[in-house]
């Protein structure tokens, strides 16, 4: 009998005492934890989060692209007339003024020619005159006075066609820049149209680039094109629009767009392969924020701001990105306080509070920035 009681006990025990105790122990728990809840929820135990007041700065609103740097100006310079090379008279790479002479040819030729038409002139005026007097006298028919002055008038417009040959051997710049290397040395016969040397005039420079005709709104000339080049890093090239082609791309649907860029340095070379970025707008005092602060959600973008101590989750328009900021066009103002980090331990209406002023009864809504306006 006794082994018998001893057996009953351990199965009560078994069946009733232990599932009891593991039930408790079971609401324990959930107590517990809807008590840790609710507290994070009621602002018992603040929740430690990075702060941070926004503020007010200009927001440049740009547009990019990539573009191709070309010369101002630029020229072959080419001969027009056949001839031996006389003299060079520029140093390879060197800077010339307009008017600079570049190459002249031999002219011993030309000259002989311009000579020779002089004399012939002078006859034919000296005829003329002779023609033009006896014909007022009625000593010569008018057929005779009418050769006599077409002779003159042929021997002038030779004349002017030989003296224009021979200015024709002295090659000068057209506009002042830079001349490259030439093709030619002195002594050389050269053929018309042969090259000789390009000249580039590249202060300012221009870049030529293209946009989306979806952009056609906010392009003008005058406005004002930032430019980047991988040559360059780290520089910064301000220039303005003076051209816009009023014909698309059939291809593209794009514009293009020409730009005089500065270039006193001469850092920047034609062909140069540039990133443009046009400024479509600029707004100033407009309200950013770090892009760690954006708490991001499929129907719209939210910050988490602090009132009284409390997260505030609030919808927010979002602008330009820059510099890992975010501009906010609507749904907070300067002044605010918001939380940049932490945001996975919150949720809207915790209690929080600055992890920079730890320690009880310091939490995030002390501050006048962080009042409710």
């Amino acid at each position: 009998m006794g082994r018998l009681k001893a057996l009953a006990s351990r199965l009560f025990w078994l069946a009733v005492v232990l599932p009891l105790i593991a039930a408790l122990s079971l609401l324990a728990t959930g107590c517990g934890r809807q008590d840790e809840a609710t507290a994070v929820t009621s602002g018992s135990r603040p929740m430690p989060v990075a702060l941070q007041v926004t503020n007010t700065e200009t927001v440049v609103e740009r547009v990019p692209a990539v573009g191709t740097l070309l010369a101002n100006e630029s020229i072959v310079v080419r001969a027009e007339i056949s001839g031996l090379i006389e003299s060079i008279s520029f140093d390879e790479g060197s800077e010339v003024e307009a008017g600079s002479v570049l190459v002249v040819l031999n002219s011993d030729e030309h000259r002989a020619l311009v000579e020779q038409t002089q004399a012939t002139v002078e006859l034919a005026r000296l005829s003329f005159a002779r023609a033009e007097d006896m014909h007022q006298k009625s000593m010569m028919s008018r057929q005779e006075y009418d050769e006599a002055r077409a002779r003159l008038k042929e021997s002038r417009a030779a004349l002017r066609r030989n003296q224009a040959v021979l200015a024709k051997t002295r090659l000068v710049a057209p506009f002042s820049g830079s001349v490259g290397l030439r093709h030619v040395s002195p002594g050389a016969l050269i053929q018309p149209g042969q090259d000789l040397v390009n000249l580039e005039d590249i202060d300012p420079i221009k870049v030529e680039f293209k946009l989306s005709e979806r952009f056609a709104a906010s392009i003008a000339v005058g406005q004002q094109v930032e430019v980047l080049v991988d040559a360059l890093p780290g520089r910064i090239f301000i220039g303005e629009i003076y051209a816009v082609n009023p014909r698309l791309d059939p291809r593209t649907r794009a514009f293009s767009l020409r730009a005089r860029v500065a270039n006193a340095d001469g850092s920047l070379r034609p062909r140069m392969f540039a990133r443009v970025n046009l400024v479509a707008d600029s707004r100033e005092n407009a309200v950013t924020v770090p892009e760690e602060a954006i708490w991001p959600r499929r129907e719209q973008p939210a910050v988490y701001r602090v009132i009284d101590g409390k997260a505030a989750l609030t919808s927010v328009e979002l602008g330009e990105r820059f510099d890992g900021k975010v501009e906010v066009r609507s749904g907070l103002a300067a002044g605010e306080t918001i939380i940049t980090s932490g945001h996975m331990k919150i949720r809207d209406g915790s209690a929080v509070v600055d992890v920079q002023q730890p320690g009880p009864g310091k939490s995030a809504g002390g501050t006048a920035a962080e009042r409710r306006p």
